[in-house]
């Protein structure tokens, strides 16, 4: 495995709460990001005392970028545009990985992607070249990516970049879930719409942790 050092944008929620801990756990270099650093301090002091941690480090959002080889992008759609901005002068061709699902409450269990086609695309669309753009982990439960348990979900990687899609499929596996390459950014599309239909299930079968699985593949290998 090839450490990393990762900062993650919106740490303190639940998602990247989660992905923090996984992704010190398996070696990698964590930065909690957030608006306010001692805010993101706070959560990677609580962070250290899971097992395996190790020593991740909070920071706000700007100075955790800065830092980071990987940016994943953590923080709801009503952030997403702001957050955006906010680390557009620390971007410098890092990966940035964009779990952003563009949910408008009050009706968040029904598809309404924004008119570019998905938050994804808006985020390349912002950045351009100051980043690799993939999008991963729309589907997922945060509150079993907090826990020590296994994930029965696949995590739909696209990216346009076939050598930065599997460098973040790595990254999938190294968080403890199987990562599926579904090709080319735009269809980052189908896994944001994807999260609204989870949430519908959710409440239909009074679950919390519904995901989705790939069938017919026996084992997945790390192919661009």
């Amino acid at each position: 495995m090839s450490r990393k050092k990762i900062a993650i944008l919106g740490g303190t929620g639940n998602l990247g709460y989660g992905l923090a801990w996984r992704w010190a756990r398996a070696g990698h270099e964590v930065i909690v990001g957030s608006r306010v650093a001692e805010k993101a301090q706070n959560a990677a002091a609580e962070l250290n005392k899971k097992p395996g941690a190790g020593s991740i480090k909070g920071a706000d959002n700007l100075s955790a970028t800065r830092q980071a080889e990987v940016v994943v992008l953590t923080v709801p759609f009503a952030a997403h545009a702001a957050t955006l901005e906010s680390i557009m002068p620390g971007l410098s061709g890092q990966v940035l990985i964009d779990t952003t699902v563009p949910l408008m409450p009050p009706k968040v269990a029904v598809v309404q992607l924004p008119e570019q086609g998905s938050a994804a695309v808006i985020t390349r669309e912002t950045v351009g070249d100051r980043a690799r753009v993939t999008a991963a982990y729309h589907n997922v439960a945060a509150n079993l990516l907090e826990r020590d348990v296994g994930i029965d979900c696949d995590i739909l990687v696209t990216g346009d970049d076939p050598e930065t899609r599997k460098e973040v499929m790595q990254l999938v596996e190294d968080s403890g879930c199987r990562a599926i390459n579904a090709g080319k950014l735009a269809n980052a599309a189908a896994a944001e719409a994807l999260t609204s239909l989870l949430i519908h299930i959710n409440r239909t079968y009074k679950t919390s942790h519904s995901g989705i699985r790939i069938t017919g593949i026996e084992k997945t290998t790390l192919s661009s």
